[in-house]
């Protein structure tokens, strides 16, 4: 299936799970990481969903794209700066932006050099980067090896979208020359399923293990690898 008819699909649910429970805690992770570097600049975030972690960013002006015009739609009603746009053939100038920033989106981009390098040219130089990828050493990674594709929506599951897996080395070697490999950020370290986020106990301790996993070595081992770099040049 297309990426942009997948999406478009997925927009009609997105938010059904995302306000409570894990999500919730994966989206205030991404958008407090943004905050730390984001003040008083301009963010991009690239391939923006329906612009939840983009309105958590305050004290900046911030800006979205989104390959689903579905997904479009939803950011522009939460009164976002938002349009329809390829990762790979984004319409703004050079150097446009402080801060670029992009969750979950690249592990799904088949032509990743294409839009890394289309990220670094609208960041200005001596910017931000904040890049988020699926890491091939979690134990996320091993679940959705070993399990079955999820549903998504009207007959979709996970299988339906390409999607990639990769190491942290390999995602440093992937950076183009003119961007440097600042640090990372994990996401999802110890969780093993999602839906524990929810039960009374368990769900409250695991919160405050992921915080604290977030920038800890316990981060390369996390399901998201959030790699954290900058425009030399």
């Amino acid at each position: 299936m297309e990426p942009k008819a997948y999406y478009d699909r997925f927009s009609e649910n997105y938010e059904k799970e995302r306000h409570h429970g894990y999500h919730a805690l994966v989206d205030e992770l991404e958008s407090s990481l943004v905050r730390g570097f984001a003040v008083g600049g301009r963010v991009l975030e690239a391939g923006c969903g329906t612009g939840l972690v983009l309105s958590r960013v305050d004290g900046a002006s911030v800006f979205g794209a989104d390959l689903s015009r579905g997904m479009v739609s939803r950011a522009a009603a939460r009164g976002l700066r938002v349009l329809q746009a390829d990762l790979t053939r984004l319409p703004y100038r050079d150097a446009a932006f402080d801060v670029v920033c992009s969750f979950k989106v690249l592990a799904h981009v088949p032509d990743r050099e294409a839009a890394l390098r289309e990220l670094t040219r609208v960041v200005r130089p001596g910017g931000t980067l904040l890049l988020e990828y699926y890491n091939r050493h979690s134990l996320r990674f091993l679940v959705k090896r070993l399990g079955p594709s999820l549903h998504i929506a009207n007959g979709t599951t996970e299988a339906d979208v390409y999607t990639r897996f990769d190491t942290l080395a390999e995602l440093r070697a992937a950076l183009p020359q003119n961007v440097r490999f600042v640090g990372v950020r994990g996401v999802r370290a110890v969780t093993p399923s999602a839906r524990l986020i929810d039960l009374p106990v368990v769900g409250s301790m695991l919160r405050v293990v992921e915080r604290r996993a977030f920038d800890s070595p316990l981060a390369r081992v996390a399901g998201f690898l959030i790699v954290i770099a900058e425009r030399t040049g």
